[in-house]
């Protein structure tokens, strides 16, 4: 199995202009031979909490359906982020295309605490069956501190954990080294997609990064640059897209 991760520099509160950047990014995933490719945390918004209830969408908005037709068209799984709403609830959510498949959307269950007051927590976890070898827990961003999560994705059989993740420059050390404990721990490849750029005010600090199952860190991008970490669950090497056109 080939797993990529997106690290790109979101457009404040464009959905159209973020699309047009994942559709771009994922048929870079694609001439790489990817099964699955994950962006960062609200990746169709950018993380703009206060926007979110003017941005939040039903997970079969139509303005998604170009995600599934490239999905079904590449045969790879897609996970990508923005606030969703059902009644009068706002969720921090990634909604996951599969081919030929229905959506799937995974609301954050851990809410960091200044995202309390705007958005409703999920409640229904989440992880994805690929083939007998390989099953995929998401996570979104304050998630993985919450040792819960991690052993909920061990408990049901996750070998790969994908964090998706906004991280500021102030942050991302503590994280990386969560990351680490969580991939040693509970044995999993372990993933992290983050922004670089700004968004929510934050200056985001990417390092987009992946650990082994012993929770060594293998492949990481700096804090500056667009593109695409690929890893192969068989060879186990990692290839790097850094021009996305």
């Amino acid at each position: 199995m080939k797993i990529s991760i997106a690290q790109i520099e979101p457009i404040k509160g464009d959905i159209e202009k973020n699309l047009s950047k994942h559709l771009k990014f994922i048929e870079a995933a694609s001439s790489g031979q990817s099964d699955l490719i994950m962006f960062p945390e609200l990746s169709l918004t950018g993380y703009e909490p206060e926007l979110a209830k003017e941005l939040a969408i039903y997970s079969q908005d139509e303005r998604l359906t170009p995600l599934q037709e490239i999905c079904d068209k590449k045969n790879l799984i897609i996970g990508a982020g923005l606030p969703t709403k059902k009644d009068d609830n706002l969720f921090i959510s990634m909604v996951i295309f599969q081919p030929g498949k229905e959506r799937i959307t995974y609301s954050k269950q851990y809410l960091y605490p200044t995202e309390k007051d705007i958005f409703t927590p999920g409640n229904t976890p989440c992880v994805i069956p690929f083939d007998e070898a390989n099953t995929i827990a998401p996570a979104i961003c304050y998630e993985l501190s919450n040792e819960e999560h991690a052993a909920h994705a061990h408990k049901m059989n996750a070998n790969i954990y994908m964090a998706s993740v906004l991280n500021s420059v102030n942050g991302v050390d503590a994280d990386i080294e969560k990351l680490s404990k969580i991939a040693s721990t509970y044995k999993m490849i372990t993933f992290m997609s983050n922004y670089i750029g700004t968004s929510g005010g934050y200056e985001c600090a990417g390092k987009s990064s992946i650990w082994n199952q012993e929770g060594e860190l293998i492949a990481q991008f700096d804090s500056q640059t667009e593109g695409i970490l690929i890893y192969d669950t068989l060879s186990k090497s990692v290839d790097t897209i850094r021009t996305i056109v």
